[in-house]
């Protein structure tokens, strides 16, 4: 029998795109946010799924070209599609601000793109760009007007997307014979070791294990036949699909590796996810506990990234402008405004004041861009709050 079983209730969060123009602000939407493990794919996804349209808007936040990691790695990625497929055309579903299609200005380009200010950016950038959320019908839309596609990319989006069964069918729909589907997306094994809770929020209706992949894949007649291990998102999976009938591409030795080490971990057991809850309550109170100590000795603490997944962390663990006095962020549309749910102003970033002691790493995935960019801050004695892998003071 198919069960559905909850592992962890992580409170009462609000939509994490949701960044506020007042500090007090009316009827703010909160959901509750718990993860369920799947007895029969072995999936991991939240108990109640937001609808898509609060999300995904014309008001949308995150821009993924405003990190120089992701513009390097998806200027890398674009270099080897190319030189490894040659492909004579490709469709990104989440496309985001152009950041990945504007390497592919020669071929045919295409994105899916439902947040329209940022569809707005590609297509005047002239990338064709649906601002309609992936489906079947939009799959045949597309292929009616531009034909089938030799690569169809998607970064960080497909664990958005409710209906799994219906978007992994209309991916099959929209590859030719030979084509291949890239699927990049937070690892589930990665979030498990490093205990980083924060990768489940509103937006991440799932959070994928290879094995979780395999199992529901196969349904839609795709086959994982390549993985590569990114530090990206504080470790990512990029997995290459083909069609199950496509016997030309070789499954490599790497998939099984995975499969086989993703078991031997229990990415497949309920006692998994339970040892993980229990871990994340404890990092939870030992979080609040090193804010405490700051606070009670009138240390001057401020938030480094207004992150989606910092959003997870203040909300579950009640940080607020109590022991966060303001964030500093690179990103023009959260400048001047207030954190969802946990109400921090948040300031355009000059660099980091030479007043401030502590800065809480909302974007600690992007640590070694950050260190780097801060040695002023850090020679002067600043330091650093993480709760990756455990609460500590770096």
């Amino acid at each position: 029998m198919i069960k559905k079983i909850k592992f962890l209730d992580l409170g009462k969060h609000p939509i994490t795109n949701n960044f506020l123009n007042n500090k007090n602000p009316k009827n703010e939407f909160f959901y509750n946010l718990k993860l369920i493990f799947h007895t029969d794919t072995k999936l991991i996804s939240l108990g109640k799924f937001v609808s898509p349209r609060k999300m995904f808007n014309n008001k949308y936040a995150h821009r993924a070209s405003a990190s120089k990691t992701m513009r390097v790695a998806y200027s890398k990625l674009a270099s080897s599609i190319t030189n490894k497929y040659n492909p004579k055309s490709i469709l990104e579903i989440g496309s985001n601000d152009g950041v990945f299609l504007k390497h592919f200005k020669k071929i045919k380009n295409l994105g899916v793109e439902p947040c329209k200010n940022l569809a707005k950016i590609t297509n005047r950038m002239g990338i064709k760009t649906y601002d309609k959320f992936w489906s079947m019908k939009l799959s045949n839309e597309i292929i009616n007007q531009n034909g089938r596609f030799d690569i169809i990319y998607s970064a960080n989006t497909i664990s958005h997307i409710h209906n799994l069964k219906e978007t992994f069918n209309a991916i099959y729909n929209s590859l030719n014979d030979n084509g291949i589907f890239i699927l990049e997306d937070p690892s589930l094994i990665e979030t498990l070791k490093k205990n980083s809770y924060d990768q489940f929020y509103d937006e991440h209706s799932y959070v994928f294990s290879i094995i979780a992949l395999h199992n529901i894949t196969k349904e839609s007649n795709l086959e994982i036949f390549r993985i590569e291990k990114l530090k990206t998102h504080g470790g990512s999976n990029r997995v290459y699909f083909k069609k199950s009938s496509n016997k030309k591409i070789k499954i490599t030795k790497e998939v099984f590796k995975h499969l086989k080490n993703e078991k031997k971990f229990g990415i497949d057991k309920l006692s998994t996810y339970k040892k993980f809850s229990r871990k994340v309550q404890r990092s939870k109170k030992n979080l609040i506990k090193i804010f405490k100590k700051l606070k009670k000795e009138k240390k001057i603490v401020i938030g480094y990234g207004a992150t989606y997944k910092s959003s997870t962390v203040l909300n579950y663990c009640n940080l607020n402008n109590k022991y966060i006095d303001y964030f500093l962020d690179t990103t023009p549309t959260k400048e001047g405004k207030y954190t969802p749910g946990s109400h921090i102003p948040i300031l355009k970033y000059k660099g980091i004041p030479n007043n401030v002691q502590f800065a809480y790493l909302g974007a600690w995935n992007f640590k070694d861009e950050i260190f780097k960019k801060e040695k002023k801050f850090i020679n002067r004695g600043g330091k650093f709050i993480s709760h990756v892998p455990y609460p500590r003071i770096i």
